[in-house]
C-alpha cells in the first residue's frame, strides 16, 4: 500500500514516483475515486468518503462492543452525538403529534425548547465533519484547520453545506420559542431559516451521496457506507419536505402543520438510523490518516 495525500485543493496526488493513476472515477464535476498502478503492476484504489473519514481497510470481523464504545474514534463521537440530535428531534415530533403524550409528561410547553436542545448536536456533530474534512490527509505535525477551504473536494464541500444548515436550524428552532409571532413573523423567523436549512442538507445528502457512490446512481447494499448516505438522503428529503408544509399562511389548510411534523419525525428516524450505521463503520478508523483512503487490489 502506498500514502495517498491530499492537497488543499482538495485533489488526490501520489508521493510515489513509481505510481501512475490509470482511472478515475465520480460524479461530474468531482472525483471520488482513484485507481493508482504500483510498481510490480499491483493497484491502490483511493476513495474520497475513506480519505476523509480516515478509514482503513473493512475488518473480516466486526465486534459489536467497539459498536457500542469506541471513544478514540472521532467517527464514533460523531456518530453518537448526530443519533442524540436526531432523537430530540424525534421526540420533539412524536410529543406534537401526540399532544395527550405531551400533557401526560408534563412537556407540552416545552416541545419548542426540545427541538432547540436537538439542533446543538446536530450543529456539533456537523462541525466535527467539517473539520475532519478540512484536515483530511495532514500529518500530525501540520497545523490544524478549524473549516478549512476545498471546494473542488465533493466530501469537504458536503461537509460544508451541512454546517451552514444546521447553522440556520439553531436560529430556526430558537426562534420556534418566540412566544406570540404572527403569520408573516413567523415565516419570517422559522420558515425561512428553515426552508433554507433544508434546502442546504440535500444539498449535502446528495453530495455525500455521490461521493460515496461515485455516480449519480448506484446500488451498492453490501456496503454500509452506502446505506449510511442513502438513508441519510431520504432524511434530507423529508426535512424539505417537512420545511414546504411548514409555512404559515393567512390562511394555512388544517392538516399542513401535521404533515410537516410527520415529516420531520421521519427525517430524525432516518438521521438517526444513519448515525447508528456510521458506530460500526466507524471500526474502520485508522490512526494513519496518510494511508486512510487506500486499498491495494
Amino acid at each position: 500500500m502506498t500514502s495517498i495525500q491530499i492537497n488543499d485543493g482538495g485533489d488526490a496526488i501520489s508521493p510515489a514516483d513509481d505510481s501512475v493513476c490509470v482511472a478515475a472515477a465520480g460524479a461530474w464535476p468531482f472525483v471520488s475515486r482513484r485507481v493508482y498502478k504500483l510498481a510490480g503492476e499491483v493497484e491502490s484504489i483511493w476513495t474520497s468518503r475513506q480519505h476523509r473519514k480516515s478509514l482503513g481497510p473493512r475488518r473480516a470481523a466486526s465486534s459489536l462492543a467497539t459498536w457500542v464504545f469506541n471513544p478514540q474514534s472521532l467517527n464514533w463521537w460523531i456518530g453518537c452525538i448526530f443519533a442524540i440530535g436526531s432523537s430530540l428531534f424525534a421526540a420533539g415530533s412524536l410529543l406534537t403529534l401526540m399532544p395527550e403524550l405531551a400533557k401526560a409528561s408534563g412537556l407540552e410547553a416545552n416541545i419548542n425548547a426540545i427541538f432547540f436542545a436537538g439542533s446543538i448536536p446536530f450543529t456539533t456533530a456537523a462541525w466535527l465533519q467539517l473539520f475532519q474534512a478540512a484536515n483530511a490527509g495532514r500529518s500530525s505535525n501540520q497545523s490544524r484547520k478549524l473549516f478549512g477551504w476545498r471546494p473542488h473536494d465533493v466530501g469537504w464541500l458536503s461537509c460544508a453545506l451541512q454546517f451552514a444548515g444546521t447553522i440556520l436550524f439553531n436560529f430556526n428552532t430558537f426562534d420556534g420559542m418566540i412566544p406570540g409571532l404572527n403569520w408573516f413573523q413567523s415565516d419570517l423567523a422559522v420558515w425561512t431559516p428553515n426552508i433554507l436549512g433544508s434546502l442546504l442538507f440535500f444539498a449535502s445528502g446528495y453530495l455525500a451521496w455521490i461521493e460515496t457512490c461515485h455516480a449519480h446512481w448506484s446500488f451498492q447494499p453490501r456496503e454500509i457506507a452506502w446505506w449510511i448516505v442513502a438513508i441519510n438522503l431520504l432524511g434530507c428529503i423529508s426535512f424539505l419536505l417537512s420545511a414546504f408544509w411548514g409555512i404559515s399562511l393567512p390562511t394555512t389548510p388544517e392538516d399542513w402543520p401535521t404533515t410537516s411534523v410527520a415529516f420531520t419525525l421521519a427525517g430524525a428516524i432516518c438521521f438517526l438510523v444513519g448515525a447508528l450505521l456510521m458506530l460500526p463503520e466507524a471500526e474502520q478508523s485508522t490512526s494513519e490518516p496518510a494511508n486512510a483512503g487506500v486499498t491495494t487490489a
